[in-house]
């Protein structure tokens, strides 16, 4: 089998060094040059033709993100951000991805050479994963017309739904942060609640709950333990903990839990999914998201089981195929279409 062919961009030498030795340590992975700047990154990218770019986000002659962008016009390839955990690479990164990038790896602030040794493993599957991404041009990250993909009378957005105890309940990982954009966008202010569960630090939460609030009609916020759950809003799961949906009588609430890893996460979607089942039931309407791995897919079958209504993204809108491929595989799913379709598939579930 051929190698995954990897060209890592990086002003610091011993980061450079540092993920050239880690990538050693991955048969299927070649590092076939390094560069500190994007203008000698740009000369490696035609000279060494590589399969996956690793991308600094601060570096000279050119930032991180100017050149993403020209590269994903001009010679769309698969990118894996090294992103810094500070308010302002989470910022940078959230940007980079709807540029195009496949995924990130947070860089730690201190103690580099042995906090990026700890987080090998995660570096080698993320450049995996990106070297089997289709990766698009970037015109295919542009805004799309809201009313061509939901492909109903307009009328039909603006009604106002019967019921109120309704519970869309989201799960994403890779790729997850530009889909579950796309798919607020396209619902109307008084759509039912909504809960979600998005894989990434919890440095990047703050901003991430910004992005998804700034797009839609929706009002997004990072939920908070006890918080009522109110049709019109998102509630999003801090990056450090888990949540849950609970009962308050008659009502809906928000449960943060600060307990292990499931599925090697936290959030998890399974957590979050196995409380609507549990708790919401056939008030529910699943969505799975593009992500890497399985977490959530069990959880979700439970909720088809307590009559909820699941919705997965298909493979080929999907960055990586894992948890929506699992959760479908598992027979979690009454509707499995693209990303674009995701948003009228809810609203068509809400007649």
């Amino acid at each position: 089998m051929d190698k995954i062919k990897l060209l890592i961009v990086d002003d610091s030498a011993l980061i450079r060094t540092m993920l050239t030795q880690i990538f050693s340590e991955a048969e299927d992975i070649e590092v076939v040059g390094t560069a500190s700047d994007p203008l000698i990154a740009r000369d490696k990218i035609k000279a060494l033709n590589p399969d996956v770019l690793t991308l600094d986000v601060e570096m000279p002659r050119m930032d991180g993100l100017t050149f993403l962008r020209n590269l994903m016009r001009l010679r769309p390839m698969p990118v894996v951000m090294i992103s810094t955990l500070t308010a302002k690479g989470a910022e940078v990164t959230l940007e980079a991805l709807a540029l195009g990038a496949v995924d990130f790896v947070a860089k730690p602030k201190a103690d580099v050479p042995n906090a990026l040794r700890d987080y090998s493993e995660e570096i080698i599957n993320k450049v995996r994963m990106a070297a089997n991404v289709n990766v698009k041009p970037l015109e295919f990250n542009k805004p799309r017309d809201t009313n061509a993909m939901l492909e109903q009378p307009q009328s039909n957005l603006k009604k106002h739904f019967k019921t109120t105890d309704k519970i869309i309940a989201v799960g994403a990982s890779t790729g997850g942060t530009e889909a579950l954009k796309q798919v607020v966008q396209m619902l109307p202010a008084h759509a039912p609640a909504m809960v979600v569960t998005q894989h990434l630090p919890v440095a990047f939460s703050a901003s991430f709950a910004k992005h998804v609030d700034e797009v839609g009609k929706m009002s997004a916020c990072i939920a908070n333990d006890g918080q009522l759950i109110l049709p019109g809003n998102i509630y999003i799961a801090p990056g450090d903990q888990h949540l849950r949906v609970a009962r308050d009588g008659a009502r809906y609430i928000c449960r943060l839990d600060d307990g292990p890893l499931v599925n090697r996460h936290k959030p998890s979607v399974e957590v979050l999914f196995q409380s609507i089942a549990e708790n919401v039931g056939k008030n529910a309407i699943g969505v799975m998201l593009t992500g890497m791995g399985a977490d959530g897919a069990k959880a979700m079958l439970q909720m088809r089981e307590a009559g909820a209504v699941n919705i997965v993204q298909d493979q080929a809108s999907s960055v990586v195929w894992g948890m929506p491929g699992e959760a479908y595989r598992q027979g979690a799913a009454h509707h499995m279409v693209s990303l674009e379709r995701i948003a009228a598939q809810i609203l068509a579930l809400m007649d």
